[in-house]
């Protein structure tokens, strides 16, 4: 056998991730609100994008294709095979069949913006540190006593907390810690009141001193604050010297004050949720699905600006406009694709929840990605980045899309129930708890088993925590002690 190098030919087959391909995923998994952040910076990158016009919103049957059977029709703007002539934007909406058992108007609400002139932004408000900065300039400190102020407001945690002891501080500075604590105990009355403290019984003990209201009383019942938490009221009564009534009313009032004061000051506005994805009612007793048209990205490809440049350019510069031409094309496939899959799968995906339309939370069905994969021809991957920051827009609210993805639990005749209705059931049932009857997670599972459910004890007490509802023993004892 001769041993040699020697030339061979060998055939073989391999996924290539091209950019194109990696730019589809990306948008793929983009939220409406970013998908528009990313066509914003490929505008300026691209001289031959621009940004489309908002099409006519559809206004009645004969704008959209009737669905039928398990393949609907989409209605979007047809665009040619090679290049896209200008003004070629894209829509995407879909018809879902099934009645509707009840009437319901979506309410059309232009929300706080409404009417608003955009020029006139509101200015950002000061942060926490700003403000405390501030009310220490108008204390009555000396130089040093502000330097020791300064620094504690730069140990301030989310929180409102000092996470190091005086000792640590006043070693840090140079100073005693009597005048670190005097310095602290002045700045836990700044507003708002609590703010400096090392524990949570100290934030408390401030916002009841400046209420009036820390009395023996309450003093013992802050240093005790386990107790409360295990709902220990026999014991805490013996400590406060006090009797039912009045421990009732002192655990109320504990519940009014801020145990986060610069959490609850210093944060920001939650953002407001915005839907990718409209679901309304249609005249003739169907649902509507469309991309919600505020926020749905639209760019077209001005070839005639290509064309009149090419005209004069040179090799260099018509080489570079074949580049930008080609990737104007693909970008406004890969936006019209994107638009088609995110309503084909949030089609699949509400016609398996009908049920949650009709009757609510207690209705909804197991669900999988491998499910609505196989219902509309994707991969499970593929769904699983159509439902990731998307959002849809029912009228019982707005959901995300994963939430009505829920693991089965068996029922006993052969059936499953989806997870998520076993939770808001088992939330029902304690809520209906009356008197002093309350229900075990043993009980829970047996009232379960009754309707069909097979559900282990450990898999209740898990929703149960889940639900951050207390244990039997602690809801009995907060009754009795109510009682």
């Amino acid at each position: 056998m001769a041993i040699g190098p020697k030339l061979a030919l060998r055939q073989a087959q391999s996924l290539v991730m091209t950019p194109q391909l990696r730019q589809a995923i990306l948008l793929l998994q983009l939220s409406n609100l970013d998908a528009c952040s990313f066509i914003e910076t490929e505008l300026e990158r691209n001289p031959l994008l621009e940004v489309g016009d908002r099409p006519d919103d559809p206004s009645g049957p004969d704008d959209i294709i009737q669905a039928t059977g398990s393949h609907p029709g989409i209605r979007s703007a047809p665009f040619a095979s090679g290049a896209i002539d200008e003004g070629a934007a894209f829509s995407a909406s879909w018809r879902m069949q099934g009645r509707r058992t009840y009437d319901v108007r979506p309410a059309h609400d232009d929300g706080p913006q409404s009417g608003r002139d955009p020029n006139m932004l509101a200015c950002p408000p000061p942060s926490l540190a700003d403000r405390l900065a501030e009310q220490l300039r108008l204390s009555p400190f000396d130089a040093g006593d502000r330097l020791i102020g300064a620094h504690l407001i730069t140990l301030l945690d989310e929180a409102g907390r000092l996470p190091v002891t005086n000792a640590a501080t006043a070693l840090s500075l140079g100073t005693t810690s009597e005048r670190v604590e005097r310095v602290r105990q002045a700045m836990m009355r700044f507003e708002p009141t609590g703010l400096f403290a090392h524990d949570v019984g100290e934030c408390f003990a401030a916002q009841l001193r400046e209420r009036g209201r820390l009395d023996p009383a309450m003093a013992a019942l802050l240093r005790h604050l386990d107790l409360v938490a295990r709902r220990d009221m026999r014991r805490l009564q013996a400590i406060c010297g006090v009797d039912a009534d009045d421990l009732a009313d002192m655990i109320a009032e504990l519940r009014t004050l801020s145990p986060y004061p610069g959490r609850d000051t210093d944060h920001p506005p939650a953002a407001a949720i915005v839907p990718d994805v409209l679901m309304s009612p249609a005249p003739d007793g169907d649902w509507f699905l469309e991309l919600n048209p505020e926020t749905t990205p639209r760019v077209v490809v001005n070839s005639a600006l290509g064309t009149r440049i090419t005209l004069r350019a040179g090799r260099e510069e018509r080489r570079f406009l074949n580049e930008r031409l080609a990737s104007a094309n693909w970008l406004v496939r890969a936006l019209q694709q994107r638009a088609d899959t995110i309503i084909r799968v949030a089609t699949a995906i509400m016609r398996r929840q009908d049920a949650f339309l009709e009757h609510g939370v207690g209705h909804l069905r197991p669900l999988g990605l491998r499910n609505i994969a196989d219902a509309v021809a994707l991969h499970e991957s593929t769904v699983s980045r159509v439902t990731a920051h998307k959002y849809i827009a029912t009228p019982r609210g707005i959901f995300e899309l994963k939430y009505f993805f829920s693991t089965a639990i068996p029922g006993l005749s052969g059936d499953s129930h989806s997870a998520e209705a076993i939770r808001h059931r088992i939330r029902a049932l304690v809520a209906a708890e009356m008197g002093d009857a309350v229900l075990s997670d043993d009980a829970i599972v047996n009232l379960l088993r009754d309707e069909g459910i097979d559900i282990a004890r450990r898999t209740v007490a898990k929703y149960r925590d889940a639900l951050k509802i207390p244990s039997s023993v602690q809801r009995k004892r907060e009754k009795a002690f109510r009682a």
